[in-house]
């Protein structure tokens, strides 16, 4: 540290009072506890930590507590909200404070008070790797300094105060300095050129001391930035104040962290595409991992910060289309090898291979190939792979490049290799059926990935693979951060039931489940993803040690991610294994309904309000005349009703017997319908035996819409909607809170990504505080507004923790959705748009340019377009028919993913119309953007050379404006 000079105290005192000080409001039974590294702070050990005592002031409830520490004391600390007991309820979040005694208080005897206040996870997104490797790099080459205090006049006892100020601001452009500016002449009395400057010490802070003489309190000040052109901005919110007690008489010194400067909150923009939908003129049949370096070039040049991909891991279980389900994980850390560029794996290609690969690329990008054919593209790049390896093998794999990738990820290399060749061998992913070989072993593993195998060459094979992958995608991640531009990743809520993880951990999975989501906006009768539940319990015996890799992993190419189904951290909807749709699930972690609750409120007959309620009526409104022959199939007589057969009581069981019924060509009606009709009368139920305990209940969803409910009387009626509102909108609010409260900081903590959550569906009340407290950005989309009572959200009012966005990947694209419904559109263009005319029957650019406009301009961080919503900017990219641009269809569990941009990346970078369009929409809202000069003036030497090398992706596409375009001066609050 700096000499800060000497002082009077008494130099017989070998230790210094800490006194801790924060501002922070309680719940009843609450408190506060400083806890830290040392002993004199609990070692850690919350329990052992000091406990603060409350007092008011003013409008706050501040906390305080003393504790003596040797002169030349050192640490590391945090503040905890604990009960009565000392069990922590909360944290902060954010580093760790750190704190070292200045020499000026090494002589002991003083008392030093530190005035902090309580870290959010919004202080701690400026030192995410979005904002501090990519957004807010150039604050890297400020220089570090170190603050000193000169005493130009004697500290006496009782007539000053030393002050030391300190202060976080992520944005600082270069030339600029902070001050602190206030109303002591210590401070400037409010004017810059005399306000206190403050030097930088690395990490965003910056700081300085100030002697303040003690008849100048109670200061007011502020913090701002001032640059050398005489531009002063001033941090906004109310004036900072600082007292002390006037009727000590002590020495005092005061350490104030001041949190963030308080500016404009930084705002940024961003495009989003599966990768398999890009298209360029170089890849074969899908978008690939490299042109990723072309699309972060069209976003650099129109203006956006980010750019957004769905999964990309390996999803190759079944061998077929079904795997083109990018959230169906084979395995959570391999790659995808679709994403493979085969023309890249070899500087010495052979002739007859590049032919093949011109023949391939004819077939799967010719004029009638629109979307990605998954199965021969996958077919294709394989076999073209394994021929280039068969000829370069020794080269790579004796290279030091992979022998440095595969020591770093061999712990789950080798399961994946083995896991492919075994699926391979036994023609199925289902591990079950592998024999010896379906419970996994270290000892088991080693041998299959054994050198002395004969099937070394196809284990090493999928290395390779798996090397290429992750250089091709280094490559493009480096190359994007080096533009100022995010690469956003995704995080799939769940992994296929027949995967490497499941095999290898299948203690943290529980495989007799499938996991889904309720009726939403986007399916009525819920959905089932068919992904076993996790076994959270167990997974938090090794700290989430499987979910910590996964971060870890990610966290290696992407500077941010999308948390899927961010709900399923706070709960899951949790479905029988034997169940193919999505409505007959409960929650889980729930607090059931218990026999003994229900039987209090003279609900007692269970077998009727559990079991499929089936009457004679039901059966002849649904299947006519034919349904006798539906009940001497799948039915028998039980009491005054009917029952399902043991052969078809679960919705499995009767689509395999109707399966086998229409391959016999014995059924009356279609198959689809036939089935549509069992299964809702399968689900004609009022409650849900919890299969594990017997005695515990969970309401049906939407149980007043079914006619075992209508049959009842009217108190039990009354009864079971009471608890049915009960049990999904309040008995469990705090289970789910404290459930996410374990669960999502360790997923925060395991990477410096960027988190967001997708936070769509049947919200709980708890998700959003929790959200805010952990700083995790939410999701909102003007469709599927999260009021009630709205049928259209309202951009301008969305919060700053948010990314708003006008569609997604789970609905329609802006076009579609606009000719799906007449009526709605209508509602659209008379409510929000304002025109009492009639609207278009189709989105054009006009209204494109609206809604684009709309969340621009919105107080939402991002603002995240689909790119098939850019293009519809532009009349010339609307030919093909708008509900062929959709992703993905959430009410079909067997959707081809295969949608492909029309248009490839080479020519939207030509499209100058369209780029300054989108940047002219960015740069009028406020939001920042990356100037093109800048961008490159950061490519590190390694991109800039590769950049060279492989000039056909980049050149004549950089420095296409005129000009360098400032960043915006903005900071993340």
């Amino acid at each position: 540290m700096a000499n800060l000079g000497s002082s009077s105290a008494t130099k017989s005192m070998k230790s210094v009072k800490l006194k801790f000080r924060i501002p922070y409001f309680t719940e009843w039974g609450q408190r506060l506890v400083v806890c830290g590294s040392e002993p004199t702070l609990g070692s850690w050990n919350v329990k052992k930590g000091l406990l603060l005592s409350p007092f008011h002031q003013g409008n706050e409830l501040i906390w305080t507590g003393t504790v003596a520490v040797p002169c030349r004391f050192c640490c590391e600390y945090s503040y905890y909200v604990v009960d009565d007991a000392k069990n922590v309820l909360r944290w902060e979040m954010g580093n760790k404070r750190k704190l070292i005694l200045p020499p000026l208080l090494q002589e002991g005897g003083q008392t030093l008070e530190l005035h902090d206040l309580w870290q959010t996870g919004g202080d701690a997104l400026p030192f995410r790797s979005a904002f501090k490797d990519v957004i807010f790099c150039k604050g890297s080459t400020l220089n570090i300094d170190r603050p000193e205090v000169i005493l130009q006049d004697k500290l006496d006892q009782g007539e000053s105060v030393l002050v030391h100020f300190k202060i976080c601001c992520p944005n600082v452009e270069e030339g600029t300095s902070v001050y602190v500016i206030g109303s002591s002449t210590k401070l400037g009395n409010w004017n810059v050129q005399d306000g206190l400057k403050l030097q930088y010490t690395g990490e965003y802070i910056w700081e300085a001391y100030c002697v303040i003489p003690r008849s100048d309190f109670p200061i007011k000040y502020k913090y701002c930035k001032y640059g050398k052109n005489g531009c002063l901005s001033l941090e906004i919110g109310s004036t900072r104040e600082l007292s002390i007690d006037s009727s000590k008489s002590q020495l005092q010194y005061i350490f104030l962290s001041d949190g963030m400067l308080r500016e404009m909150p930084w705002r940024g923009a961003g495009v989003a595409i599966p990768m398999f939908s890009v298209r360029s003129e170089v890849d074969l049949g899908v978008g690939e991992f490299l042109d990723l370096k072309l699309l972060v070039d069209w976003a650099v040049e129109s203006g956006f910060h980010l750019v957004q991909l769905l999964p990309i891991n390996d999803t190759s279980v079944h061998g077929m289309w079904w795997d083109s389900y990018p959230y169906s994980s084979l395995s959570v850390f391999a790659l995808h090898p679709l994403y493979l560029r085969v023309q890249a794996l070899s500087e010495n290609m052979p002739e007859d291979i590049k032919n093949e690969i011109r023949n391939a690329k004819e077939r799967l990008d010719g004029k009638y190939m629109q979307d990605v054919d998954y199965e021969a593209t996958m077919a294709t790049k394989l076999s073209i792979a394994k021929k280039v390896f068969m000829q370069e093998k020794d080269l790579i794999l004796n290279s030091s490049s992979f022998h440095k990738f595969f020591s770093a990820n061999k712990d789950w290399l080798k399961t994946y290799a083995a896991f492919c060749f075994l699926r391979d061998f036994f023609e199925t992913s289902d591990h079950s059926q592998w024999g010896r070989f379906s419970n996994y072993s270290k000892d088991k593993l080693e041998k299959l990935v054994s050198k002395d195998t004969s099937h070394y060459d196809t284990i090493c094979f999928h290395y390779y693979v798996q090397f290429h992958l992750h250089s091709q995608l280094s490559e493009a991640a480096a190359y994007a951060r080096a533009k100022g531009v995010i690469l956003k990743g995704d995080l799939p809520i769940g992994v296929d039931r027949n995967s490497v993880d499941t095999w290898v951990y299948p203690n943290l999975f529980r495989m007799n489940t499938s996991t889904g989501a309720p009726p939403d906006y986007f399916d009525k009768n819920g959905q089932n993803w068919g992904f076993p539940t996790y076994n959270w319990e167990e997974m938090s015996k090794d700290n989430y040690a499987w979910w910590r890799a996964r971060l870890t992993q990610m966290g290696k190419y992407f500077t941010a991610y999308r948390i899927d189904h961010i709900l399923g951290f706070f709960r899951i909807w949790e479905l029988p294994d034997h169940a193919m749709t999505g409505l007959i699930g409960k929650f889980r972690p729930s607090i059931p309904l218990s026999q003994e609750e229900l039987e209090r409120e003279g609900i007692w007959d269970f077998d009727r309000l559990t079991r499929p309620f089936v009457q004679k009526e039901f059966l002849q409104e649904k299947f006519g005349d034919s349904w006798t022959l539906i009940v001497a199939t799948f039915l028998n007589e039980y009491l005054d009703r009917y029952e399902f057969k043991e052969d078809c009581n679960t919705e499995k069981k009767i689509a395999a017997k109707l399966k086998s019924c229409a391959e016999k060509s014995l059924l009356p009606e279609s198959e689809d319908k036939i089935r549509h009709d069992l299964f809702d009368l399968l689900k004609n139920i009022v409650l849900i035996r919890d299969p594990e305990h017997a005695r515990n209940f969970y309401p049906r969803f939407n149980l007043e819409d079914t006619s075992s409910f209508r049959d009842l009387d009217d108190h039990s009626k009354n009864v079971l909607k009471r608890l049915y509102y009960d049990y999904y909108f309040h008995r469990q609010e705090k289970l789910w809170q404290q459930n996410a409260l374990k669960t999502l900081p360790v997923l925060l903590n395991s990477s410096d990504m960027l988190a967001c959550g997708e936070d769509l569906g049947l919200i709980p009340a708890c998700v959003h505080p929790v959200m805010q407290e952990l700083g995790l950005i939410g999701l909102r989309i003007q469709r599927m507004p999260s009021e009630p009572d709205l049928e259209f959200g309202f951009p301008s009012q969305y919060s700053y923790m948010t990314v708003c966005a006008p569609s997604c990947h789970d609905c329609s694209t802006l076009r579609a959705w606009w000719e799906e419904d007449e009526e709605r559109r209508h509602r659209f263009f008379n409510s929000v748009m304002g025109s009492d005319e009639l609207p278009p029957t189709q989105c054009v650019p006009d209204v494109a340019y609206f809604i684009i406009r709309q969340h621009v301009e919105a107080p939402s961080m991002w603002a995240i377009f689909p790119l098939q919503d850019l293009l519809a900017l532009k009349e010339e990219y609307t030919t093909r028919p708008a509900a062929e641009e959709t992703i993905n269809d959430p009410t079909n569990p067997k959707h081809y993913w295969r949608y492909r941009v029309h248009v490839t990346m080479e020519s939207l970078m030509k499209d100058e119309e369209l780029k300054a369009t989108i940047k002219d929409l960015i740069r009028g809202s406020g939001r920042s953007y990356p100037p093109i000069g800048e961008a490159e003036k950061q490519l590190s030497q390694e991109t800039a050379a590769i950049a060279l090398e492989k000039k056909h992706h980049v050149s004549g596409q950089e420095m296409t404006r005129n000009g360098v375009l400032q960043k915006e001066s903005a900071g993340v609050m």
